[in-house]
């Protein structure tokens, strides 16, 4: 399986339905086990984030809260790059990581072409020297600077060609980093929600199959480890790749008049109507129900249920059933009093057809796929013996060895989906941790959150392959952003993990929780080493 994922010789989904083919007929788990495993409260809880993303983008919320930040944060192109990132990475906390860069990426263009001009004059200039004095006649130069006044125009007119290729060159880097920052941040912002990437998910749901007794992680308190996280990654990568792509020096009109371009979307977007108003509502009251449920730090909500009946998919369910039934017009009332008054046609917020269409099943497939694959990892002993393998691990310390496995994921993700690769190293990396009597979740973690810095290929995730396909960035500039984003990606996850990670959930002691595993798992021969 896992190397039908890494070459997608079968579509990623039909990969992840083997189990229901191959585990009950060669012996290793009967389909009773199996089939259960494709739809577990986890893919509930993914379904319901995915439900609530696709009303978000039905009613246009996710453009508007787009443009206010960008309104806010200015137009100086280190500001924007910062923006953009900022708005990708919220947007890609609800919403997929595919979806936010298809909508940011026009967003960014046409900011970019207020600002810049057309990208193909652009290019011209940067690479030609010969004709570069005539290009201020093109038509689409002329009208950009036309704009600015006749000042300006004659002072194009007397910049030398090198000058002028010299600022065009500056403004296509720009350019660049305008695009490559959207997908990184898309992936980055994923890593923040548990409903925000597919591994998070998988991260839970192997816990509860392997570590039963194990409640640390919810929605809450993995956002509270990892929201932190992900505004140290995206401060340093900002600032990597503002450095790299561009820095402050555009010309004060063009700044004018790209401010001028946000501000007219944002008021083309008219007053805030009652379809958006009340998506926005229960877009916050979906985000707080799930921070409130059981945030470990203070007791949450849930002590008013009977004690374990009430999980995070629960919650999410709740709110996204009310969407297709909530009205997207404000009702009249006038009817009440008067029969024959005209009633506003009923429609709403959600049709289950925009929700069946909007929703990508094959990702759930993915999800149960891998759950079933670590279920048969475990019930056969297979995790256990690759596990008996790395016991030279053992030696190396536990904070090298969470640098090592977070370098490794995020190296392996760069050619297989970040789905396929949690799920493929998951199992072993919990057994690993058990061997050598580390806190599991100090290697799952990592790994979980390793998974999602896939930065250096087009390939390597779909928000990537949607920058890419713009045709502006070469591999090469993807490579060079990326290897570095990688680095700071391993370091900032290092840091967290033993700073304010250790402090929340006790990775300095062996739980109890692990300790059941050891004893309720029949010993093979070489399982008899454990503490």
């Amino acid at each position: 399986m896992a190397m039908f994922w890494c070459t997608e010789a079968l579509p990623l989904a039909v990969t992840a339905m083997l189990p229901v083919c191959l585990f009950p007929t060669l012996g290793i788990l009967p389909s009773k086990t199996v089939c259960p495993q494709y739809f577990l409260e986890t893919n509930f809880l993914f379904l319901s984030g995915l439900v609530m993303a696709s009303s978000i983008e039905e009613w246009g919320l996710h453009r508007r809260i787009a443009l206010k930040v960008l309104t806010i944060v200015g137009v100086k192109p280190a500001w924007l790059i910062l923006g953009m990132m900022l708005t990708s990475s919220f947007l890609s906390m609800w919403l997929s990581n595919t979806a936010t860069t298809a909508m940011m990426l026009p967003i960014a263009n046409a900011i970019l072409e207020s600002l810049f001009g057309d990208l193909e004059t652009l290019k011209k200039k940067s690479q030609s020297t010969v004709k570069l004095q005539s290009l201020p006649s093109i038509p689409s130069e002329k009208l950009m600077l036309s704009i600015d006044g006749a000042d300006e125009t004659e002072q194009s007119d007397m910049r030398t060609a090198e000058e002028i290729q010299t600022e065009s060159a500056y403004q296509l880097k720009v350019w660049k980093g305008f695009l490559i920052c959207i997908p990184y941040a898309a992936s980055i912002g994923g890593t923040a929600t548990l409903t925000g990437t597919a591994p998070n998910l998988i991260l839970i749901g192997q816990l509860k199959s392997y570590f039963p007794d194990c409640d640390l992680i919810n929605f809450g308190s993995w956002f509270a480890f990892a929201f932190p996280l992900m505004l140290l990654f995206l401060f340093l990568g900002w600032i990597w790749i503002a450095f790299l792509h561009g820095g402050l020096n555009t010309r004060a009109k063009a700044e004018a008049r790209a401010k001028a371009l946000i501000d007219e979307d944002y008021r083309n977007l008219g007053p805030i109507n009652f379809a958006e108003g009340a998506i926005a509502f229960f877009f916050v009251l979906f985000a707080v129900l799930l921070f409130t449920r059981d945030p470990k730090f203070v007791t949450g909500w849930s002590v008013f249920f009977k004690k374990g009946y009430v999980s995070d998919a629960v919650t999410g369910v709740i709110i996204v059933s009310a969407l297709f039934f909530f009205p997207s017009q404000k009702p009249s009332l006038s009817w009440w009093f008067d029969p024959h008054a005209s009633n506003t046609p009923y429609v709403p917020l959600l049709s289950w057809k925009k929700a069946q269409d909007s929703v990508p099943w094959n990702i759930i497939l993915l999800l149960g796929g891998g759950f079933a694959m670590a279920k048969a990892c475990e019930e056969s002993g297979l995790a256990s013996w690759i596990g008996g393998h790395l016991q030279p691990l053992a030696e190396v310390p536990p904070a090298a060895a969470v640098m090592l496995i977070t370098a490794f994921l995020a190296l392996f993700t760069e050619f297989a989906s970040n789905t396929a690769t949690i799920i493929i190293f998951l199992p072993v990396i919990a057994e690993l941790a058990i061997r050598v009597s580390v806190n599991p979740l100090y290697f799952m973690i990592p790994a979980t959150v390793g998974c999602s810095y896939a930065f250096m290929l087009p390939v390597s995730t779909p928000p990537n392959s949607i920058a890419f396909a713009t045709g502006h960035l070469m591999v090469k500039d993807m490579v060079k952003t990326g290897f570095v984003m990688n680095i700071l990606g391993i370091l900032s996850v290092s840091l967290a993990m033993n700073t304010w990670g250790v402090a929340m959930f006790d990775l300095n002691v062996y739980p109890e929780w692990a300790h059941s595993i050891n004893t309720s798992k029949p010993l093979g021969a070489s399982d008899v080493t454990f503490q």
